[in-house]
């Protein structure tokens, strides 16, 4: 999976170098079997933005992207309107959203980003936001897709302030980001991905990988 996921981000031809950070030496032992380049970190990160950071500390770039390891649909399209978003001085950090499934419009584990008109994230939570007070039948719901891009200064400084209540409430690590004043741009993704929590999504993302190749 986790080579399926950095093979989509080598496709982008946006990113130079991809590597793969970890704490585990199983996952490290894969990787290096199979030419990836990995970066050992330490087991204490509380959050994948805080694994970015601590290699960032010894990979200089002007922006990082964080890409989970379990998201195996990621096609190198998604990148595109990820960092094209930085071509706007103001922008600090970037992430993705799709209009959310009807199914998952329910689901806590799809969380649900809501921005102002010039794409700035308002609030995520994995609440039905906004709710429908008088049931008008609204189903404009984003779901947000949790692939970040940073510049150099915003994730040193997210790195360097301690989790916040909403954080913590939630388990959202970009509410750290919003409740310290940090703005989070939002580009609108191809397609949704299927994130491996369970063993439904491994098999609902085999099958979409196969289908994709035939």
């Amino acid at each position: 999976m986790v080579e399926w996921v950095w093979r989509a981000a080598m496709a982008s031809g946006l990113m130079d170098p991809v590597v793969v950070a970890t704490d585990a030496e199983e996952v490290a032992a894969v990787c290096r079997e199979r030419g990836i380049p990995v970066v050992m970190t330490s087991a204490d990160c509380a959050s994948g933005s805080d694994r970015v950071c601590e290699v960032a500390r010894g990979l200089d770039a002007g922006i990082y992207v964080n890409i989970q390891g379990d998201e195996p649909t990621l096609t190198g399209e998604f990148f595109t309107p990820l960092l094209a978003l930085f071509d706007r001085p103001e922008v600090q950090v970037a992430t993705l959203a799709v209009r959310c499934p009807v199914e998952e419009i329910a689901n806590p584990n799809a969380v649900k980003v809501v921005t102002a008109l010039d794409g700035r994230a308002i609030y995520f939570s994995r609440a039905t936001i906004p709710f429908d007070r008088d049931t008008t039948g609204f189903a404009g719901y984003r779901k947000h897709l949790g692939i970040y891009a940073y510049r150099k200064s915003a994730l040193e400084r997210f790195a360097d302030l301690p989790p916040g209540w909403l954080e913590r409430v939630e388990r959202l690590e970009q509410l750290r980001l919003l409740e310290n004043g940090i703005d989070i741009y939002v580009a609108a993704a191809p397609a949704d991905t299927i994130g491996v929590d369970t063993e439904e999504d491994l098999a609902r993302a085999e099958a979409a990988i196969r289908k994709q190749a035939y």
